[in-house]
């Protein structure tokens, strides 16, 4: 009886030994990922909902868990733990699968659209003997996956740094975050995988913008005062006239009439022009007619200062005016030029506006 009585204490030593030997501690990546809402999408179609989950499943899940080294530890109807060989492969997986899901859904109305969140945990699990993870390490992933949003990637701290240096995604900070369950709280980092990263800027100030070279000149698209929609190709047909015509003078830079034009019929602050299009000089103005004569009002402005001076030429007859663009602008693009080039003596472009009045003056 007494042998008998060794012998079963004996046999339950070695079975406890034998299970202490069963369970393996070790560092694993851990995966939990659901379907957001799925209770309300399989109220609305339970069968198409299944299909489409088990189709997803043999189509896009089980394919990139498998290129990843990842292993299925256990499947919960519409939810699914993974254990990965590194973080990096773990969140790999999670945008490759989230980004297809995005994609997948596209068009498709809210009843019909399925969406995972995901939650990624770098930390201490049991495995037993038959492959099963139990611990701590387990729980957070769960909870993790339980605190993203539809669509979203929620990190660990310890998962975090692992792959903080390898995102291009958005990455926003939640903070110390208190999971259910879990003791002490979590700092957790959520990644969208619909928004790039932020770009980030260099080091040191960002350079400074070259001044505009001395005889630089936009000439800005010629206001049709009244609006007389037959008028509105001879007004502009004033402008390309007086842009080609200077952009002849040697040393000048004018800038394109395509680029002029984007500034057509838009409020404009000629010192802001100045800065976008990098030039000193603006020549703007505008195209009147009243009866039998036309008014052609032009200003001259220093584009830094926004100094201004008004000329004004009007012409005689209506018809001869209204021939050619070209007619019409001979006065003041020849003035012009000749005030431009005044200014590579003696500074300021007015300097020659006095001339630049006569020539223009009927």
């Amino acid at each position: 009886m007494k042998h008998q009585l060794f012998s079963a204490f004996d046999v339950l030593f070695e079975l406890c030994k034998m299970g202490r030997m069963a369970e393996t501690r070790k560092l694993a990546a851990i995966l939990a990922a659901d379907v957001v809402g799925f209770s309300r999408l399989t109220g609305v179609d339970e069968d198409r909902t299944l299909a489409r989950l088990r189709a997803l499943r043999s189509d896009l899940v089980d394919p990139t868990i498998s290129v990843h080294g990842g292993r299925v530890i256990k499947r919960t109807g519409d939810g699914v733990l993974i254990e990965f060989r590194s973080v990096v492969d773990a969140v790999r997986c999670a945008i490759e699968v989230q980004t297809a899901m995005t994609e997948r859904n596209a068009g498709l109305p809210d009843d019909r659209r399925i969406v995972f969140r995901i939650g990624v945990h770098l930390g201490d699990v049991v495995e037993e003997s038959d492959g099963d993870l139990m611990g701590e390490g387990i729980n957070i992933a769960a909870r993790l996956e339980g605190v993203a949003n539809p669509g979203a990637i929620c990190l660990s701290e310890d998962a975090f740094r692992q792959v903080k240096g390898r995102l291009d995604l958005a990455v926003r900070d939640l903070g110390p975050t208190r999971l259910k369950n879990i003791a002490e709280p979590i700092q957790v980092y959520s990644l969208d995988v619909s928004a790039p990263a932020e770009a980030k800027l260099p080091a040191g100030p960002p350079p400074k913008k070259s001044a505009p070279p001395r005889l630089s000149i936009v000439v800005l698209p010629f206001a049709n005062i009244g609006g007389d929609p037959e008028q509105e190709h001879f007004v502009d047909g004033v402008t390309e006239s007086l842009t080609t015509d200077l952009s002849r003078i040697r040393g000048a830079y004018v800038v394109a009439r395509n680029t002029a034009f984007t500034y057509k019929g838009k409020p404009l602050d000629v010192k802001t022009a100045g800065r976008e299009l990098n030039v000193r000089y603006a020549l703007e103005g505008s195209v009147q007619r009243g009866g039998n004569r036309m008014r052609v009002n032009v200003q001259l402005i220093d584009a830094e200062q926004a100094h201004r001076r008004s000329v004004r030429h009007a012409g005689r007859n209506r018809r001869a005016a209204g021939g050619r663009a070209e007619r019409a602008a001979r006065g003041c693009r020849g003035a012009t030029r000749r005030t431009i080039a005044q200014a590579r003596l003696d500074g300021p472009i007015f300097s020659g506006l006095g001339f630049l009045q006569q020539r223009l003056d009927p």
